[in-house]
C-alpha cells in the first residue's frame, strides 16, 4: 500500500481530509516534487508533519489506517524476502529482478513505519503468514513455477487495488501525479512476472490480462473477476466505430478494472495464519 491507498482509507474515516490538506497546497507541492533521492529519506517525517498540521493532533483512526497499510506491506515484503532466499529462482537477471522487487517492498515498509512513528504512533509488526494459503499453493517456495504464480496474483491484485483508489484523488494535484508515477512501476512489476512465467514456459500468459483469465487457475480467480468488462464510461468497446477486429479479447486487454479495499482484503486474508 502507498500514499494513494493511505489517503483513500483516511477519507473513509474523515470525509474532509482533502479540504484539510488543500489549503496547504504550497507545502504539498514541495512534498510531492522532491527532486533528489536523498530527499526521500525525509518523506516519512514530512508526511507526518503534513497530517499534524492538518489535524493538530493525530486522530487514532488515522493511525489505524496507516497501520492497516503497513500490515499489507509486511505481507508483500515477507513474501518476496522468503521467496528470494528459498525459492529456486534462476541466478542472473531473474534473481536480480526479484531483489529489486523485494527491496521496493522493504522501502514501503520503512516508509510507513517512519510516518507512523513521526505521528507518535506504534507501527504494527509483521504477522505470521501462510504463503501456501492453507495448502492451496503447497510448493510456493519449493517450485519456481508456483512462486511466480503466487507473485503474479499478488501483483495483479495490487495494480487493480491501486486503480480503485485513483478516483478519490481527482483534483488533488500533486498527490494524483505521485500516485500515477508509483502505479506505473507497480504495473511493470506485474508485467515482468507474467513475462517470466511465459519465458519459462510455465504458462501461456501475456504481459496483460485477457478477459478474466488468470493463467493460474481457480485458486486465484478472485484476483481477476470483473476484468471481463467491455463497456467503458458507457461506451461499448467491442466493435467500436465499426472496427470489427476489436473483439472481446482486445477490448478487455485494453483496460484494467479496479478492486475495492474489501475485495483486496478478501483476496489476501487466506495468506495470514489463523
Amino acid at each position: 500500500m502507498n500514499i494513494v491507498n493511505i489517503l483513500e482509507e483516511i477519507e473513509k474515516v474523515d470525509g474532509e481530509v482533502y479540504e484539510r490538506l488543500n489549503p496547504r497546497r504550497a507545502a504539498m507541492k514541495s512534498f510531492f516534487n522532491m527532486g533528489s533521492k536523498v530527499a526521500l529519506a525525509s518523506v516519512p517525517l514530512a508526511l507526518g508533519s503534513m497530517f499534524k498540521t492538518a489535524y493538530g493532533a493525530t486522530p487514532e483512526k488515522i493511525l489505524e489506517v496507516l497501520n492497516f497499510a503497513l500490515t499489507l506491506e509486511h505481507l508483500e515484503y515477507t513474501f518476496y524476502c522468503e521467496g528470494y532466499s528459498k525459492a529456486p529462482i534462476p541466478m542472473g537477471k531473474e534473481k536480480d529482478a526479484f531483489k529489486v522487487i523485494r527491496d521496493d517492498e522493504r522501502q514501503h515498509v520503512a516508509f510507513l513505519e517512519g510516518v507512523i512513528k513521526s505521528l507518535g504512533g506504534k507501527p504494527v509488526k509483521a504477522a505470521k503468514y501462510d504463503f501456501t494459503a492453507g495448502g492451496t499453493f503447497p510448493t510456493v517456495f519449493d517450485d519456481y513455477a508456483t512462486f511466480l504464480a503466487v507473485a503474479q496474483a499478488f501483483e495483479d491484485t495490487g495494480v487493480r487495488a491501486y486503480k480503485g483508489q485513483a478516483p478519490a484523488l481527482v483534483g488533488t494535484g500533486g498527490i494524483l501525479t505521485a500516485a500515477l508515477q508509483i502505479h506505473s512501476v507497480e504495473g511493470r512489476h506485474a508485467s515482468y512476472i507474467r513475462f517470466e512465467r511465459d519465458k519459462q514456459n510455465f504458462a501461456d500468459v501475456k504481459p496483460w490480462i485477457t478477459g478474466k483469465e488468470s493463467g493460474i487457475g481457480a485458486a486465484a480467480q478472485a484476483s481477476y473477476n470483473g476484468e471481463e468488462l467491455t463497456n467503458q464510461a458507457g461506451v461499448e468497446i467491442v466493435g467500436i466505430n465499426g472496427y470489427n477486429d476489436i473483439n472481446f479479447a482486445a477490448a478487455t486487454e485494453a483496460f484494467d478494472e479496479p478492486l475495492t479495499s474489501d475485495q483486496v482484503l478478501a483476496i489476501v486474508t487466506p495468506f495470514f495464519k489463523k
